[in-house]
């Protein structure tokens, strides 16, 4: 009751702010790519790459929102498919509707999620390494700290920013986690007749805490790269099977139209613009929501992306954290959402699958709807293992990294038994978290992890800013320093 009072108060005073400092970090993006900034390269003259570009985008792709994508992507235009909010001035099932959801899709998981793990990681990236500051959260609002602020103070503020990170990405891993747990959940009962109940939910969480961490001990050379270099593949593959063996016709007309609507729409929609008292309820529990979960991982998230980004271009960093990323999620909100919303306008009854059994149902249900189904819900079982494992495999490095002295661009690895300790803590909240309260504790505990961040993006994203405008009175070379 306690938590509930306090999200419904964030929610009341604040909720407009998340949408306001995610449309900053949006525009931000974009200027910074476009300024002489992104010809800066971060590290040292003539660094070498830590990575491939493939690798690169790989890991990116998978540290980010991969298994919000899986248990999302087909069950979130269901609900507004069905239930569409009055400003859409749509009529509920019927193709206007499918439009409206695709297009919600693109908002709630393209561009405007990959800024706001884009600004830190950049601004993270450049204080590390060109910078030389510490491998500490207090490096991405450095520059905004004046010159005659001591380094005992300097400490102090840092301290408080990585305590509040911290906690605000345990919430919103654990509510990831959340989200994967249901997600195997479901395929269990599926596949194998298991019930959810709160033991398999826990032998789930347990399972995936186990296995991310020892893949974050083996270190990022080897087991981090793997894993995602494989969870890469696998999402591509899948992607072109549904794409050829759904509705593929359906899926180019609508995403083309709905496309349309989304960039025209995307910045009065990302604020929240024009939203009356009667559909704010619905804007606190999706686009808000997501707001916030994206915002309670960034900071630590950007801890991990700004160190695999050594020896590239700040507008090379853009393209493969910021660009890429989301087209490919467009593309796969194409297919899967679109895919899900065909299926349920031609009878196939998904909706009222996950109001029977579950919203973790809506996937296997589409699968079921397909060829091949019993094969692809065995892949989609094991890549959504996968994908958390990979998410949280890299944010338990960061978090490591932050409890942790003496991490310099040398040795930028915590102790093994951080990274223990971290994946415990994470999957014990989730496991609790899902086993008493469901999907609404996953919104909850996104809302109270990205509030504290929210504010602490505001000034990282001011940071950057100056960033940017100190860039114009540079020489305008690749490797100029800051």
């Amino acid at each position: 009751t306690v938590l509930k009072a306090i999200n419904d108060w964030i929610l009341t005073y604040f909720g407009p702010l998340f949408c306001y400092t995610a449309l900053m970090m949006l525009a931000v993006v974009l200027w910074t790519f476009f300024s002489p900034l992104g010809k800066v390269r971060i590290g040292v003259e003539n660094a070498e790459p830590l990575l491939t570009k493939w690798r690169w985008f790989s890991i990116t792709l998978c540290t980010t929102i991969a298994i919000g994508i899986l248990f999302w992507g087909t069950a979130e235009p269901m609900y507004h498919l069905v239930s569409p909010p009055g400003f859409a001035g749509v009529e509920s099932n019927s193709q206007d509707a499918a439009l409206f959801a695709l297009e919600t899709m693109y908002l709630h998981w393209a561009f405007t999620p990959y800024a706001i793990y884009t600004v830190p990681s950049l601004v993270f990236a450049l204080a590390f390494y060109n910078y030389s500051s510490s491998f500490s959260l207090r490096a991405m609002i450095e520059p905004l700290f004046p010159k005659s602020l001591s380094e005992d103070n300097r400490k102090r503020i840092g301290s408080v920013v990585d305590a509040i990170c911290l906690y605000s990405l345990v919430a919103g891993m654990a509510a990831a986690l959340g989200s994967g747990i249901l997600t195997l959940s479901g395929g269990l009962d599926t596949l194998f007749g298991i019930p959810k109940s709160a033991l398999s939910l826990f032998l789930i969480s347990a399972a995936i805490c186990i296995t991310f961490t020892l893949s974050s001990i083996s270190g990022l050379m080897s087991g981090i790269r793997l894993l995602s270099n494989w969870n890469a593949k696998i999402f591509f593959a899948m992607a072109l099977f549904v794409l050829i063996a759904g509705p593929t016709a359906y899926i180019f007309s609508t995403s083309g139209e709905a496309l349309l609507t989304y960039f025209t729409e995307v910045i009065p929609r990302t604020a929240a613009m024009g939203i009356s008292g009667d559909d704010k309820p619905w804007v606190n529990s999706w686009t808000i929501f997501y707001w916030a979960v994206w915002m309670a991982w960034a900071p630590v998230t950007a801890l991990f992306l700004g160190r695999i980004s050594r020896g590239y271009t700040v507008r090379e960093f853009i393209v493969i954290n910021f660009f890429l990323p989301a087209i490919f999620s467009i593309v796969w909100m194409s297919i899967f959402s679109g895919t899900a919303l065909q299926l349920e306008l031609s009878g196939a009854m998904v909706h009222e699958v996950m109001t029977a059994k579950g919203t973790e149902h809506a996937v296997y249900t589409v699968f079921e709807n397909l060829p091949g189904s019993t094969l692809m819900a065995y892949l989609f079982f094991f890549v959504s293992f996968l994908s958390f494992v990979t998410a949280s495999d890299s944010n338990s490095s960061a978090m490591g990294g932050i409890c942790t002295k003496g991490l310099s661009s040398e040795e930028p690895e915590a102790d093994v038994r951080i990274k223990i300790l971290w994946g415990i803590v994470v999957g014990t909240i989730a496991w609790v978290m899902v086993s008493t309260c469901g999907i609404e504790g996953v919104k909850m505990s996104s809302n109270l992890g990205g509030f504290p961040t929210m504010f602490l993006l505001a000034f990282i994203t001011l940071a950057l800013i100056k960033l940017i405008l100190k860039s114009y009175k540079k020489p305008k070379s690749s490797d100029s320093p800051l």
